[in-house]
């Protein structure tokens, strides 16, 4: 067992217990001990992190990761995707299952969470299918899958596109008690579009998915949800209209809950033209535009949807983020637009990005830590995002003001693509704590 740790002389920001102030905080035997009243006065035989001028706060849930192992160990591994969320701030990730084979089975399950523990470097948790092999045609053995310790069900990219395979899903839900997490898009109105539909993909000729390929599947759903009292999760919400779906069933008081991710609340459309957010002065594209790093799904959206997003969360129609942190190889985005896979690896950009519109007086930073923390922790039901006595020792210490310069070839994950390469981040995870043991560092002096 590690030596216990005080982290002192922080802003301490702890939603769950609504803490919010200078003080101490002790960990001993992998748990929390105490969230001192009298910063200062650290008792002998710990060690120190020096937090003066920072904010600490429990350790940010992401409950949705792509880990892609078993099988797409080319991609990511648990061991690096995992050292990946360290330095994202992240001591819990739940894994999603488009592994190959998929976890749509107790063994696929087992093994993910058997080489969680002995490779990962914090938590990890798994996510089963809704469907064998995420094909959409037969539902998985819920009850089995439950038992193994699965947090959740969910076909990931690929939608459960059949109505009454998703009413099935989200009958058993209420056996289970567990979500069904759908990736909200219905593939006839998308079809082969590569972005979002509007005056940028026309000027650089790519087809465009309709905003209403979202949000159409996300009125299906709750309609559904209501019809079966089913626990729904909408991954991934990127739409105005979306959102106010989902605004609307929680004023009927449903059983549905939301995420959205860190790129959906910062950046746009017009990344894909690879300025920046900019967009060419005089028409003209450079050698710039189709930056396969921000082809997504759901795409990037208008700036319109991104303020919806923001709103989302900010008055909690929307209750958590989650970083659908998809790395890839380098050669699943060096290839033209159409041919490039879809994700952004961005588990170690997540706080950066998410602090955008907090810096922008659109998000108060009580309100993001509570999405990364409490709010997941809820949505998982389990004793994580807090500092209260006894809860793991699960911490992170931030630098809100912080401007940090992304660089992939630093990552730690194995993925290097994202947009933001390049570009300036105001917000930096400082020191990560998971189960009383510092796994990651960035300038904070431990003693």
């Amino acid at each position: 067992m590690s030596r216990p740790i005080a982290i002192t002389g922080g802003r301490v920001i702890d939603p769950a217990q609504g803490i919010d102030r200078l003080a101490d905080v002790l960990l001993k035997d992998g748990l929390v001990e105490a969230v001192t009243d009298a910063p200062g006065d650290t008792p002998e035989g710990y060690d120190v992190v020096d937090a003066t001028g920072f904010v600490v706060a429990p350790g940010f849930i992401d409950i949705h990761t792509h880990l892609r192992e078993p099988g797409l160990e080319h991609k990511e591994t648990i061991a690096t995707g995992t050292r990946a969320a360290a330095a994202g701030g992240f001591t819990t990730v739940c894994a999603m299952p488009n592994t190959e084979p998929a976890q749509d089975n107790a063994s696929a399950v087992e093994f993910v969470l058997r080489i969680g523990r002995e490779r990962g470097v914090v938590r990890v948790l798994a996510i089963g299918a809704v469907t064998l092999g995420r094909a959409g045609v037969q539902l998985v053995e819920m009850a089995e899958l439950a038992e193994a310790g699965v947090i959740g069900f969910s076909d990931d990219g690929n939608p459960v596109a059949d109505p009454n395979l998703m009413r099935q899903a989200l009958t058993y839900s209420q056996v289970t008690g567990l979500p069904i997490i759908n990736h909200c898009e219905e593939p006839s109105i998308a079809g082969a579009g590569q972005m979002q539909m509007g005056v940028i993909a026309s000027h650089l000729g790519l087809a465009g998915v309709p905003p209403e390929a979202e949000s159409v599947m996300v009125e299906r759903d709750i309609a559904l949800a209501e019809l079966t009292a089913g626990r729904l999760h909408i991954a991934h919400l990127s739409t105005r209209r979306s959102v106010e779906a989902v605004r609307r069933a929680k004023e009927r008081g449903l059983r549905v809950t939301a995420e959205a991710t860190p790129h959906h609340v910062s950046i746009t459309e017009a990344w894909v033209y690879g300025l920046a957010g900019a967009t060419p002065d005089d028409g003209a594209l450079t050698i710039a535009a189709y930056d396969t790093n921000t082809k997504v799904n759901p795409p990037l959206r208008t700036q319109d949807d991104v303020d919806a997003v923001v709103e989302g969360l900010a008055d909690g129609t929307i209750d958590m983020i989650a970083t659908d942190h998809a790395p890839h190889a380098t050669v699943d985005k060096e290839c033209t637009y159409q041919e490039a896979a879809h994700g952004i690896s961005n588990i170690e950009t997540a706080f950066g990005s998410c602090m955008v519109p907090v810096h922008a007086g659109r998000l108060s930073l009580e309100a993001l830590i509570e999405r990364m923390t409490a709010a997941p922790a809820r949505f998982l039901g389990m004793d994580l995002g807090s500092l209260k006595p006894g809860f793991p020792a699960d911490v992170v210490v931030l630098d809100p003001a912080a401007a940090w310069s992304v660089d992939p070839s630093a990552f730690f994950s194995k993925g290097k693509n994202t947009p933001l390469a390049g570009t300036s981040l105001k917000g930096r995870v400082m020191t990560t704590v998971y189960a009383g043991e510092v796994v990651h560092e960035a300038g904070v002096h431990v003693a």
